[in-house]
């Protein structure tokens, strides 16, 4: 097994930072499916409850979360609200996962 220098590995306090909080952040089930809705969507709160299947108090509170790490942003259209994936990272690891944990037949 060959050895992995250092230099190859995340060395920026901000990358590491970043990723913790989104693996952290993604753990949930409930969240990784918000997440996983808003891959190339940008959704509103009654959406989400929509295709998730679950009250809007519970998704407005995991969106909450997902915000307040960073992994979302929002922005304001009249009286709704519409979230979307906040760094092109993410949504790449939400593809990686796909990937290694979605069968499709």
């Amino acid at each position: 097994m060959p050895i992995i220098s250092p230099i190859n590995l995340m060395s920026r306090d901000e990358d590491i930072n970043l990723a913790s909080r989104s693996l952290k952040a993604m753990s949930h089930p409930l969240r990784l499916k918000i997440l996983c809705q808003l891959e190339g969507n940008e959704l509103c709160v009654q959406d989400i409850v929509e295709v998730v299947g679950t009250s809007q108090s519970n998704i407005s509170q995991h969106l909450a979360i997902l915000r307040d790490k960073g992994i979302i942003s929002s922005r304001k259209n009249a009286n709704r609200v519409y979230y979307r994936v906040a760094d092109a990272r993410i949504l790449k690891l939400i593809d990686m996962m796909r990937q290694a944990f979605c069968s499709e037949g």
